[in-house]
């Protein structure tokens, strides 16, 4: 596989709210022998705030309009690209600069809109109020590991029933030794959890199943009935992987049970087996549209492919990254033929790594949200079959002016609207 890179701009960014901390930070990416990784980008888990209760900030879940972006951006960035670069190079470095002070930066200010989010609230009530049947569905996270003894995520995670814990026996004959809660295809072993290089997989478990009202965040789904199935195929602390370890995951993870797979990852490389696999799996695939290219500038993918969501596959939902303000994220991927939804994806606030919570941005993010939408969509409703989850959560979007022509359905992501739908 050929070595690749990826450096993100320079940016100073701070999100405001009600006694959030104002924080800054500077991502970079190191050359790596991979070429998946993961979909993320931003501030990271260096930006937490350990002290207080995080539901309020969950902007993606209730919008209440009171988050405002601001970000410090050199006025020369557009206009004359290595002017810029210069520019912030010698600002970080200490040096003179080609042009010094104030007037070659500009404050640009970003508000929420209210009522932009996934609408989950009368979902939430809908679904809890009814006494129908439920469907349980097993929902596969093929990411860095998951942190499954997070006290958020304890009761969310998929057991093997078939496997005697730690007896060094593969019980069930499935080929994998000891696979209780998953298996680890980095490694190549049972361990589903590595520590803080697995903080990805363990936030977009987070947005998908952390129990609701018990701690710090309210995940989408019920885990009850909506079980998280940790499939490890990316490591290191930048999140990268190869293919082997995804196919391999992805045929785990059907032979085991799950009905939905989450990629928050991508590739702009082309992988005939990966697609071969996915186009003859009956799992519903959520993947992540991905973060344009080396500067943070959404691409239209339409026109410049990104893998999985090029593959263009009917099982498959591609998800673009959305503000808070009901726009794209500059950085999000688009295309109206590759890319069929939006979801919140940035500053989103959810489970990391050592019992902890943390912001993270970007089409990983916005992934999990139709992947605890789809999941809690195909356990309410037991007359739909896997193939209607895709068609339901496109045509019940919340339609936006400012996504036509950005992504297939033209709207974002609304759950309630979705457990509605047709009826």
């Amino acid at each position: 596989m050929n070595i690749r890179k990826r450096t993100s701009a320079l940016v100073l960014a701070v999100i405001c709210a009600a006694s959030l901390p104002l924080t800054a930070s500077v991502a970079s990416v190191d050359a790596s022998p991979y070429t998946f990784f993961t979909r993320v980008y931003g501030p990271g888990v260096k930006n937490l705030s350990l002290g207080d209760a995080y539901a309020r900030y969950q902007w993606g879940l209730k919008n209440d309009a009171e988050l405002q972006y601001q970000e410090i951006r050199n006025r020369f960035r557009d206009s004359n690209p290595y002017l810029a670069q210069r520019i912030d190079l010698a600002n970080l470095l200490g040096v003179p600069a080609p042009i010094s002070g104030p007037g070659a930066y500009e404050l640009v200010t970003r508000d929420a809109v209210e009522g932009i989010d996934i609408n989950i609230l009368p979902a939430w009530e809908l679904y809890d109020s009814s006494t129908g049947e439920r469907r349980p569905v097993v929902v596969a996270v093929i990411d860095t590991g998951i942190d499954i003894n997070h006290p958020e995520l304890k009761g969310a995670i998929w057991v093997n029933e078939g496997e005697i814990p730690d007896d060094g026996i593969d019980n069930d004959g499935n080929g994998y030794i000891d696979d209780v809660n998953g298996w680890n295809f980095f490694d190549g072993n049972n361990q589903v959890y590595a520590g803080r290089e697995d903080a990805h997989g363990t936030h977009a478990a987070g947005t998908i199943g952390a129990v609701r009202g018990s701690y710090g965040i309210a995940g989408i789904t019920d885990n009850a009935y909506v079980k998280i199935m940790p499939l490890k195929a990316l490591g290191t602390e930048y999140g990268y992987g190869e293919e082997s370890a995804v196919i391999a995951a992805i045929r785990y993870a059907e032979a085991n049970g799950a009905s939905i797979c989450n990629l928050s990852f991508g590739t702009t490389e082309y992988y005939p087996n990966l697609e071969k696999v996915m186009k003859e799996s009956r799992m519903l695939f959520v993947v992540a549209a991905g973060n344009g290219d080396a500067a943070g500038i959404g691409l239209n993918i339409d026109q410049v492919p990104d893998y999985p969501s090029s593959y263009k596959l009917p099982n498959c939902i591609s998800t673009a990254n959305l503000m808070f303000d009901g726009d794209l994220e500059e950085s999000s991927n688009y295309g109206v033929s590759t890319v069929d939804i939006a979801a919140p994806g940035t500053y989103i606030v959810s489970t990391t790594t050592e019992g902890r919570y943390g912001y993270m941005s970007g089409t990983s993010m916005a992934a999990p949200m139709v992947t605890g939408a789809a999941a809690m969509l195909y356990s309410y409703r037991t007359d739909l079959n896997l193939q209607d989850i895709k068609t339901v959560l496109l045509e019940s979007a919340h339609k936006l002016e400012q996504l036509e022509g950005k992504v297939r359905c033209g709207g974002m992501l609304d759950v309630y609207a979705a457990l509605t739908y047709g009826q």
